[in-house]
């Protein structure tokens, strides 16, 4: 097996494996626990190569297994205490404990290779040559095998307990009352996670194992609204990240570890801007057909006459707050006579309102604080509807945008005019 190949399948199965467990960490708010438990095994890791004196995986994982969950029991004790917030506490407990393990490390274990750097920062590109011996027989590269067992623990712990993991994280109290057990699961997850971030320890460090842990399933919670399709997302970004970390690591030569949280960081960038329904773009997008459905909403209601004196053009609406018009404003332009060509049918065929008075656009374009390329827009937009006729400078409301006044209620367009509005 060539190393590039045990590189990229060791970092596909640290990042599917760290963005399984660290689905429910984001899904629970507790993204910040999973921070606390990669600094906080620490000690373990340390503790568990002084009493075996040597690097065996199974003792580290064992080690590193009970430290993250006397992290996770020391969080919540504290928290229960009411005297210290969940976020108090993590900050008290991890630190400490991290910082025990550094001091573990460098007045017992300064000698051999357990140093801060592989500690904070791993080295995946080692991965290849760090071989599994079992007597005199070698299995191949170490990091491939441990985080390759990672994965299929977190995998089979999310297909079987997979109901009991939705139903503790959405919802505790009804898991209790369906006689799950919310403390047991809990502790399940965060002994997976603990054993994660061991098996993750020499390819991408402590630091770094953060970011396979939060970011891939973050960026996945943007993309879906659905548990299922979160996790199979946040894998694929996971492993994507991987993947496109050891690319950029060698046109950049360049730490891959660095590279590949680099590139997961990246990817989040990226679906918070263009999500198709939680991204920047599409709230921008809505947020401006939302202004510009109700701009047409107000328009129409100040044409029908049902507003006057109401200042219609406040931010969010047009584009600037206008002066307020008066009663008198609202008359400048006359009535139609009865059996004038106006009162009966304009020039395009469509029906004036009946009672409803023709305004000069300029006018409108004033009370409204609207430029005439912005008037120009929206008037063009309702003629098109069929909702407003321009004709002679004036704008009139036909009966199709008298009928989309009553039927929007005129009541409730005007309710929130005369709320938010001054009167002049």
């Amino acid at each position: 097996m060539s190393p590039t190949l045990v590189i990229l399948l060791t970092g596909s199965a640290v990042a599917a494996s760290c963005a399984l467990v660290g689905s429910f960490l984001v899904l629970r708010r507790m993204a910040l626990l999973g921070d606390a438990i990669s600094h906080a095994v620490l000690p373990g890791i340390v503790l568990a190569f002084l009493f075996t004196g040597g690097r065996s995986a199974l003792p580290m994982v064992l080690g590193a297994g009970a430290l993250g969950l006397a992290t996770v029991f020391l969080v919540e004790l504290f928290n229960r205490s009411r005297r210290l917030k969940e976020d108090a506490s993590i900050g008290v407990v991890f630190p400490a404990l991290f910082s025990f393990g550094v001091l573990l490390i460098s007045r017992r274990a300064s000698q051999v290779d357990l140093d801060l750097d592989c500690v904070l920062y791993g080295e995946i590109a080692y991965a290849p040559w760090d071989l599994l011996l079992v007597g005199a027989a070698s299995l191949g590269p170490k990091a491939l095998w441990v985080n390759g067992a990672t994965l299929a623990v977190n995998l089979l712990l999310v297909i079987l307990l997979y109901k009991e993991l939705k139903v503790t994280t959405f919802d505790p109290e009804l898991a209790a009352a369906l006689g799950f057990a919310p403390v047991l699961v809990h502790y399940l997850l965060m002994g997976a996670v603990s054993v994660t971030v061991v098996g993750a320890f020499e390819s991408v460090g402590a630091i770094l194992v953060v970011a396979m842990l939060v970011v891939p399933p973050a960026t996945a919670h943007l993309l879906t609204e659905r548990l299922g399709p979160m996790l199979v997302l946040a894998v694929a970004l996971g492993v994507a990240s991987a993947l496109g970390g050891y690319a950029v690591a060698r046109w950049l030569d360049a730490s891959i570890a660095g590279a590949m949280a680099a590139v997961a960081g990246a990817l989040f960038v990226a679906a918070l801007v263009a999500s198709p329904r939680h991204g920047l773009a599409a709230r921008a997008l809505t947020q401006h057909r939302l202004r510009e459905r109700i701009a047409a909403q107000i328009l129409l209601l100040h044409l029908s006459g049902e507003a006057p004196g109401q200042v219609v053009g406040r931010p969010g609406v047009g584009e600037g707050t206008g002066p307020a018009g008066t009663e008198a404003g609202l008359a400048e332009a006359p009535r139609p006579e009865a059996g004038s060509a106006a009162a009966t049918r304009d020039a395009s065929g469509r029906v004036p309102a009946p009672g409803a008075p023709p305004l000069p656009a300029e006018t409108v374009r004033r009370r409204f604080g609207w430029s005439e390329p912005r008037l120009r827009r929206m008037v063009g937009r309702l003629a098109r509807q069929g909702l407003v006729e321009r004709r002679n400078g004036h704008l009139v409301l036909t009966a199709a945008g008298a009928a989309a006044v009553e039927g929007a209620g005129t009541a409730q367009l005007a309710h929130p005019l005369a709320a938010a509005t001054p009167r002049a």
